[in-house]
Parts: structure tokens; sequence; C-alpha cells
């Protein structure tokens, strides 16, 4: 696999070229990764933060050939540049928006939206939009057809899984969007953190799994602790992992118990869960 390098172009298949970001932290892994797909007519998938290298780097590659600006979703790590890249190029600005919960970029506005199975087609390639709402409600994966590279944003990281936050995340739809992505023919993943993930139908039956695993011990602890809040379960089902990192598991947490409330297994009262 191509190794992560940062603000360095890196060829990961035939249509599409990948340049990382120099925002590297316990959150976005080794940076975000923007990704470019064609050779004549371009579209840039997730331009990333509003680093000036970054944002320099990807108008030197693409100048005036840039025609689409992409976003997989509008958190800070992956679409401020947006805005600065299509002025100076002229491209069209692409992805969907919502309501800001704390975690979004203003930013990016006048934006086309994007339908389940939205095109681009060129002579050279065909981008396919898969809306994946889960990790954030807006997120949009985007399959590049001839190279069989399905781009994850944040829907599928390198290295580790994501942090579903609510009310913007849904764990519920999250799951049921990785179901919906085993029906399209892919090869690899590119995610928007990580290098390139192979065996991409295999990766997602992983996640599902770990995923439903995860909520067996919500149900578990639940049974075992009795009515309990967000902060007394923390411990509790992630004790395999960093206590350091709890803050943000309890966010997932909070995901799993708003599923279990809406398959109807659990309910909540000032903040106190319990199995139903």
């Amino acid at each position: 696999m191509p190794a992560i390098t940062h603000g360095e172009l890196i060829e990961v298949s035939p249509n599409v070229r990948r340049i990382t970001a120099t925002n590297a932290s316990r959150m976005t892994g080794p940076g975000t990764n923007s990704y470019v797909v064609g050779e004549k007519a371009l579209a840039l998938v997730d331009p990333g933060p509003a680093e000036e290298a970054h944002i320099n780097a990807i108008l030197d590659l693409c100048g005036d050939k840039l025609k689409w600006v992409l976003v997989t979703h509008t958190h800070r790590d992956h679409s401020p540049a947006a805005k600065p890249i299509a002025e100076a190029t002229g491209a069209e600005l692409i992805g969907n928006i919502i309501t800001n919960d704390g975690f979004q970029d203003d930013s990016f506005q006048n934006a086309r939206a994007l339908d389940q199975d939205d095109k681009i087609e060129t002579d050279e390639f065909t981008l396919r939009a898969l809306l994946s709402p889960g990790h954030v409600s807006n997120h949009v994966c985007y399959l590049v057809e001839q190279d069989k590279l399905l781009m994850t944003g944040d829907h599928v990281m390198g290295g580790s899984t994501v942090v579903i936050i609510p009310p913007a995340g849904n764990m519920k739809h999250y799951i049921e969007s990785l179901e919906r992505m085993l029906d399209y023919d892919m090869d690899y993943f590119a995610p928007g953190h990580g290098d390139l993930i192979e065996n991409p139908h295999g990766e997602i039956r992983y996640l599902i799994e770990h995923r439903l695993k995860r909520e067996k011990k919500v149900v578990t602890a639940l049974e075992k602790i009795g009515p309990a809040s967000v902060t007394a379960l923390v411990p509790v089902v992630y004790d395999d992992v960093d206590s350091v990192l709890h803050g943000m598991a309890a966010k997932s947490l909070h995901a799993h118990l708003i599923k279990l409330e809406l398959d109807k297994r659990a309910s909540v009262d000032n903040d106190v869960w319990q199995l139903l």
C-alpha cells in the first residue's frame, strides 16, 4: 500500500491520487486525506482543513482543470478548504449541508445537494454518491466505479472505528448504511484518515459485527447495574478501551443507547437509561 506522506501526491488507483494534510492528531490519525479523481476534468473529494500549505498544494496540482469540489461531510477537518479552492478555480461545490450541531463547518455553503446514486460522469471516470448517514447525518461516500474504489470519509477509517455523536450522528443509521454498501462492487476503501483498506466487504461485515457486539455489552451492563447514566455505563461497556478515550467513547455509547430506544429495547428518563 502507498504510505501516508504529508503534502505529496500519491497514486492510489488508476484514476485517483491522494494528498494528505498535516493536521495529524488523536482524532484525525496521520491527517485528512484529500483525493483527486481524473486527469483532464478533475474532481476533488474532501479538500480538508483550511491549511494554506495544503490548499496551495491542491491548487498547484489541479489548476484550471478542477471542475468539482465534493465533501463527504462538513466536519471541520474535511470541508473548510472547499470555499477557498472553489473560489480560486471556479469549481462547483457539491455536498449535503445540515444545521450546525456545534461540529459543522459553516463556511461550506451554496453547494449542490446529493441523492443516493447521483453521478458525475466523464470520459475518464464515473463518480457515484452513496449516502451514508451515521457518523453524521449528511455523510456521503463516493465510488469511482472504474477503479472499484470507495472514498469513505469518516464512515470507515483506517486503524480505528469512527465516533458516532448524537444527535447528528446515529448508530442505527450507521449500521444500515454499512449494510447498504454490501450491494456495491468494490475492491478498496480509500478512507478520510489512514491508508487504503483491502477487502471492503469483509471490513463492512467486521464493523457491523463489532458494533453489534458493543451493543450487547451495553445491554449486559444495563442488566448488571440496572438503570444507569451514560457516565456510569462507560467504564463497564468500554473496559477494553484506554480510559483517556472514554470521553469520546461516551458519545458512541449514547448513540448505542438511542439505537436501543429506537428498537424499543430501552428507555430514558432524566438521562437515566433502562431496558424495557
